[in-house]
């Protein structure tokens, strides 16, 4: 009974951080019946001192007479709307699968009160079906991250998937890859791993949660500085700021003409440290950005249609127009 007596605090506080918030405060009866659950057994007015030891301690206890007399926590180690990003970010990311997604929910609502959790996720409808399945992701990440950390090379399987055209089956096939692994970025609600292929001088892009079976080798890494342009540190947050839907492609300065009304996309694509230049044709700017010419790149040109034109380079101009071309000749 003594060592029990020792705990009422702290079942005290937990049973407080779990089910009240300010819209439910818990009353002493309350307390009382789930201590005595515990094994505890005590009076009202030993509530009361031990709410007050709790407030010394530093834990944040409000006492209310509506909408019911009781006590309820105040402030928390996290407020409300990060709670609410935290939940949207794991419910909304293709990459953590349903089980997990759940656990991790499980884990977040210990941030905030039962209510407040309900509150939330009642709020948010996420389709499960884009949700990945494989399980692996979660010890995938943990294994890159050592590699990357220890500077090792990672052995792994890459799923590929093909849709058969005369039956319309879609089926699986894995091939064997070694990478030097440099750096994770989640990127449009996919995780990757950026590397290098043993096999070639450049950088690969991968999605985590297609590998399979990943094994952390003994191999030492080949140096990132030898495959782009980074020497002392991978900027995965520069490099990020490159890609196109992670395509890969030569680093070339480019310069591009857009009508004002798409001044916010094209700040929050690349950034607020841009060079913008004045053009000669009203309601329109001009601005030079580095960036990877790529597939991803002209798919995410096309998308803006005439409000972006390419002014240089010329290379990039007639990758556009043969695509345009190509699109033009399907639909004819």
């Amino acid at each position: 009974m003594a060592a029990k007596t020792k705990l009422k605090l702290l079942y005290i506080k937990d049973y407080l951080e779990k089910y009240s918030d300010e819209n439910n405060p818990v009353s002493a009866d309350e307390l009382l019946e789930m201590l005595l659950k515990k094994g505890i057994e005590c009076e009202r007015k030993s509530i009361y001192s031990d709410v007050q030891a709790l407030r010394d301690y530093g834990t944040d206890i409000f006492r209310v007479r509506v909408p019911k007399n009781g006590y309820y926590i105040g402030s928390r180690e996290f407020e409300l709307p990060e709670v609410r990003l935290l939940t949207d970010a794991v419910l909304a990311a293709d990459f953590i699968t349903n089980r997990k997604s759940k656990d991790l929910m499980t884990k977040i609502g210990t941030l905030c009160s039962e209510g407040q959790l309900d509150k939330i996720t009642s709020q948010v409808y996420i389709n499960s079906n884009i949700k990945c399945d494989n399980e692996e992701i979660y010890y995938n990440i943990d294994v890159i991250s050592r590699a990357i950390e220890e500077e090792k090379q990672i052995v792994f399987n890459y799923l590929r998937r093909k849709v058969n055209s005369e039956t319309g089956e879609v089926t699986n096939s894995q091939k064997k890859f070694t990478v030097s692994p440099y750096a994770m970025i989640w990127s449009d609600d996919h995780y990757y791993l950026v590397g290098n292929n043993s096999k070639y001088d450049n950088l690969m892009h991968v999605r985590i949660d297609r590998m399979k079976k990943v094994t952390l080798t003994e191999e030492k890494s080949r140096p990132f500085s030898e495959v782009c342009d980074y020497k002392k540190k991978f900027d995965a947050a520069d490099y990020s700021l490159r890609l196109f839907n992670m395509f890969s492609g030569e680093l070339q300065e480019i310069e591009l003409e857009c009508e004002n009304s798409i001044l916010e996309e094209i700040l929050d694509r690349f950034g607020k440290n841009l060079a913008f230049s004045k053009s000669e044709r009203k309601d329109k700017f001009k601005v030079s950005v580095k960036v990877a010419v790529s597939e991803g790149l002209i798919a995410w040109l096309f998308q803006y249609g005439k409000k972006i034109e390419i002014i240089q380079p010329e290379n990039l101009r007639e990758s556009v127009k043969e695509k345009a071309e190509e699109i033009i000749s399907m639909y004819k």
